[in-house]
């Protein structure tokens, strides 16, 4: 993981803000040019400037603190928000491309591929103690993201959380851009009204249901950012703490499975997301070689 930061006036922008910010500038960019096609184009506008000035406040609040603590916990907040912030800024900008959704040819493929429809066929296997293990496994992705990030940052330092961050960050902007490139609305939407199986369970299934309620949208689906995103922090947590990948190996391998038995995504949106998380831990490296000869070439000019 690179080091290098781009000095802009006061301002010190490494690899990670890069990214986020350049992904804010493209937003912001789709929109305006389809303003005609996204609702309220003008408020995702002024939210994502917004979203990118606070971002650089917190950020320089995390770069000038001395403890650690603080230092670490701006900069998790800053990150891990502002990826939150663009899973959501992209659902305006879905169908500025192909104006409807494209679900018929993922299911239409799947019945080609397994001779049924994975997410209903699946009913049969419904129960409230594997429905509560699945949505934990979904649900668990969450607090996995934080966690991880600080057991990497307080064992290996700032350069491994970056790389964390970096990786991460990379494949969830894949993930936003594939939902632009092919919109699909995913299985509620579409095939909702076939399910005749409840998915019962207890505690972590009623914060499944809230997650599902007041966090997604139409949308969103393909790539699957939950498998995208858990297979980052798995490969991460075998490259900079390996019990954690141990730990996290029934858990990960459970989510991807909970993906489409819980009906949030079909079965082709988390393959997909597994290969856009190993397509992005190929290309970072070299995004942020890419980086590195933007400031190198920068301090040469300012010289």
């Amino acid at each position: 993981m690179t080091n290098k930061t781009l000095r802009i006036g006061t301002i010190r922008l490494g690899a990670t803000d890069g990214l986020i910010l350049a992904t804010l500038t493209l937003f912001t960019a789709l929109a305006l040019v389809f303003f005609q096609r996204v609702e309220g184009w003008w408020m995702l506008v002024i939210k994502n400037v917004g979203v990118a000035v606070l971002y650089l406040i917190v950020n320089e609040f995390s770069r000038k603190t001395k403890k650690k603590f603080w230092k670490f916990f701006l900069r998790v907040a800053a990150v891990t928000l502002t990826y939150a912030y663009l899973f959501g800024a992209v659902d305006k900008l879905q169908l500025i491309i192909h104006g409807r959704w494209l679900d018929e040819y993922v299911l239409d493929a799947e019945q080609y591929v397994f001779g049924v429809q994975p997410t209903l066929w699946l009913e049969k296997f419904i129960s409230p103690p594997l429905t509560e293990w699945m949505m934990f496994s979904y649900v668990a992705y969450v607090p996995m993201y934080p966690v991880l990030c600080g057991i990497i940052y307080y064992l290996r330092g700032d350069l491994a959380m970056e790389d964390y961050f970096f990786t991460l960050g990379f494949a969830n902007i894949l993930c936003d851009i594939g939902f632009i490139l092919f919109p699909v609305a995913g299985p509620i939407a579409t095939i909702g009204k076939l399910y005749t199986v409840p998915l019962k369970g207890y505690v972590w299934t009623y914060f499944g249901e809230l997650m599902r309620s007041n966090v997604h949208y139409v949308g969103g689906t393909i790539p699957s950012p939950h498998a995208a995103a858990a297979t980052i922090m798995w490969m991460m947590a075998y490259r900079y703490h390996r019990p954690s990948f141990y730990v996290l190996t029934p858990i990960v391998l459970s989510l991807y499975l909970s993906t489409f038995y819980g009906r949030y995504h079909y079965v082709t949106d988390a393959v997909v997301g597994i290969a856009v998380a190993f397509l992005a831990i190929a290309l970072a490296p070299k995004l942020m070689k890419s980086w590195d000869n933007i400031v190198d070439w920068r301090a040469r000019t300012d010289a």
